[in-house]
């Protein structure tokens, strides 16, 4: 199968580098000439196309469109001449599915909000599909996808806070473990130790959670035996004000005042 990534930026080429990585499909990208871009192909080994023509001679299987959002419809509309069962996934945030029908009306449509861990197959992705799309459109999106971390299917208008918490997220919890990693250096961890421990850390506790379908209080007291160490952090926490900092974070990135 060929899969055409459209946006050859931080998510594109995030993407790229998961599909190279777990993929025997043949990939390929679409960005204006850059060098930076073509330093990555070169290394990656992945076809590099630059204009829309290039792309629609070639006919991918699927494409995937990781543009600005203020211009993905009009980046859609050149690939018009794709074969009518090309899917084409967008990637780009506020971009509604009726809009890429309007331009590109024979080919198959998603959306989707993945986020950068895609590049190391661990990404989570919101995906929305339209009742329309056909079971093998389906299986189709699912294969290409999954190769790139957690499939999460939600509805179209979800994933503008799909965006906001798998998306920034990932920042947040970066914050989160600059912040312990400096209380464990102060305890007398190295600096690369302590960055080793705490990702370990999250990786297990993201990977038990979303195995076992817990909720996050249920797992949380799984370890906070009474009057010991963890319940104590736990109250520091609270008395710190970090869980309302986190909702807070949650509404200000999705564009509360």
């Amino acid at each position: 199968m060929k899969i055409t990534v459209v946006g050859v930026g931080s998510m594109g080429g995030a993407i790229i580098k998961g599909l190279v990585n777990s993929s025997a499909d043949e990939i390929s990208g679409l960005n204006p000439t850059n060098p930076r871009v073509s330093n990555m192909a070169e290394q990656l080994h992945f076809k590099l196309f630059t204009t829309a023509s290039e792309v629609i001679k070639y006919q991918p299987d699927v494409v995937i469109l990781t543009t600005p959002a203020n211009i993905t419809v009009a980046v859609a509309k050149e690939l018009d001449g794709l074969k009518p069962n090309t899917i084409i996934i967008s990637a780009a945030a506020g971009v509604r599915q009726h809009e890429l029908k309007a331009v590109l009306p024979n080919n198959p449509v998603a959306t989707m909000i993945p986020n950068t861990p895609v590049a190391v197959n661990a990404g989570t992705i919101g995906l929305a599909l339209p009742a329309e799309n056909s079971t093998d459109t389906r299986n189709i999106i699912d294969n290409v996808l999954n190769q790139l971390g957690d499939v999460i299917m939600v509805s179209e208008d979800q994933l503008d806070i799909v965006g906001v918490v798998g998306g920034c997220g990932p920042a947040f919890v970066d914050v989160f473990m600059d912040a312990i990693s400096d209380a464990a250096v102060k305890h007398g961890l190295d600096r690369q130790t302590a960055y080793q421990l705490i990702a370990s850390m999250v990786k297990g506790t993201g990977t038990l959670a979303y195995d076992t379908e817990k909720s996050p209080s249920a797992l949380r007291d799984e370890v906070t035996s009474p009057a010991g160490t963890t319940i104590k952090g736990v109250e520091a926490l609270e008395k710190h004000g970090f869980r309302f900092g986190v909702i807070d974070a949650v509404n200000k990135a999705n564009g509360e005042d």
